[in-house]
């Protein structure tokens, strides 16, 4: 009976000072590192503010919704397949799942129609969902396939909107240059007066 009352309180004080030790302070130290100066910005979100409030986050792309699809002023993101049940992750579907190619093919043609372009033109960034769905930034050919519309639509000259893409190009991909999709789309509306 000694032995077991021993083991019990011996339990219990590994139990307390673990306790204290994952549940308090290790939780704290990882707060107070995420508020070193340069890391902050990583742990709060990455948000992205204009005059003052948030418009969206580096680190996620949203693809953008216009009000009138005949009308389109924004750059697109790359397609998601997060549902309202799985906010994130990729489909887990293969390059042969009959489901998958299908809805490239819809995606493909979808993308070619809205640019005006044939469906050969569309790049595969545009019609594959990322690994987390959730891909800030699209390939520099996106980018150039949408800048037509996009210049169309805002009335900006397509030469300008070809700066802007340059502008918000970085080598943000693995090893390719990556255009990231909200600060451009940001740039493109202050450049058309804020009116888009």
């Amino acid at each position: 009976m000694n032995t077991l009352v021993k083991q019990t309180w011996a339990g219990l004080r590994v139990l307390l000072v673990m306790t204290v030790l994952l549940g308090v302070l290790y939780p704290l130290a990882v707060w107070a590192v995420a508020r070193i100066p340069g890391l902050e910005g990583h742990a709060e979100g990455s948000v992205v503010t204009q005059n003052g409030q948030a418009v969206g986050s580096s680190l996620i792309g949203v693809d953008p919704v216009p009000a009138d699809p005949a009308h389109d002023p924004w750059f697109h993101t790359r397609p998601s397949a997060a549902t309202p049940e799985v906010p994130s992750g990729a489909s887990n579907k293969g390059p042969y799942n009959e489901d998958l190619v299908k809805t490239i093919g819809e995606r493909k043609d979808a993308i070619a129609k809205r640019e005006g372009v044939s469906p050969d033109q569309v790049p595969p960034d545009a019609v594959t969902a990322s690994g987390s769905g959730l891909d800030p930034d699209i390939s520099v050919a996106y980018a150039e396939l949408q800048a037509a519309r996009v210049a169309r639509n805002t009335g900006l000259p397509l030469d300008r909107v070809k700066q802007l893409i340059e502008q918000n190009t970085s080598g943000a991909g693995i090893g390719v240059p990556g255009v990231a999709v909200l600060p451009l789309n940001l740039a493109v509306r202050a450049a058309a007066g804020g009116a888009h």
